[in-house]
């Protein structure tokens, strides 16, 4: 009874399997819980159309393939971690730099005029920035002469920067001064030959970039 059983369900794959366009005459197991139906000999059962053959299991099924115009999902990218912030407290944000030099005649604190026409212009670009909060003025000097006695003209310099701007209608309070002399040349002129002192026009000539203020406007506050 069970051989005939068996006939029977063979013989009605066999009759319908033309009826649906199967291109293979054995339409049997289906490997666990696969979306597709394979031969005995494991492989891929396609019909008329080289379509793979879907199971009842196809929806619920895992088994996608490729060969078959599944399309395999790819894993998500994984977030990029955040990032930490900064340990202790930090410095106020700082939004803008405006930066001149104010050159100087040699041994003089008295603006030249090229001086106050970058001041001019400082002042203005200065203006497009309301938060600004605070103006530092630091003032330099050559190199030539006594370290304490340049340090006393580059305070004489940032005062007189100081001045003019306050001339020009930025606050006192705003501006803060400082001076550090010799200490921060930006010219060396070691090519230069001769005594370091007031006769060598020279040397003077070299050095006069480091007769300087240098105004910065620094954005201590975001504007709102």
């Amino acid at each position: 009874m069970t051989k005939t059983i068996k006939n029977f369900m063979l013989g009605s794959i066999m009759a319908i399997s033309p009826l649906l366009g199967f291109n293979t005459a054995y339409a049997g197991e289906i490997s666990g819980n696969h979306a597709y139906v394979v031969d005995a000999g494991g492989t891929l059962v396609r019909d008329g159309s080289e379509k793979c053959i879907r199971t009842g299991s196809w929806g619920d099924s895992v088994h996608f393939l490729v060969e078959c115009g599944d399309a395999v999902e790819q894993p998500a990218a994984e977030p990029a971690p955040a990032a930490k912030p900064p340990k202790g407290p930090q410095p106020p944000a700082i939004r803008a730099t405006l930066q001149t030099d104010a050159y100087f005649d040699f041994d003089k604190a008295i603006l030249k005029p090229e001086g106050q026409a970058k001041l001019d212009e400082f002042v203005v670009k200065m203006n497009e920035y309301t938060q600004v909060d605070v103006l530092l003025v630091t003032g330099h000097t050559d190199r030539i002469g006594a370290e304490a006695y340049n340090m006393r003209l580059s305070q004489r310099r940032a005062d007189a920067v100081k001045s003019y701007l306050v001339s020009k209608g930025v606050a006192s309070h705003r501006i803060e001064t400082d001076a550090k002399g010799e200490s921060q040349p930006v010219v060396e002129c070691a090519h230069v030959k001769g005594k370091e002192n007031r006769h060598n026009k020279a040397l003077i000539d070299c050095l006069a970039p480091n007769r300087r203020v240098v105004v910065e406007a620094k954005v201590q506050r975001e504007q709102r």
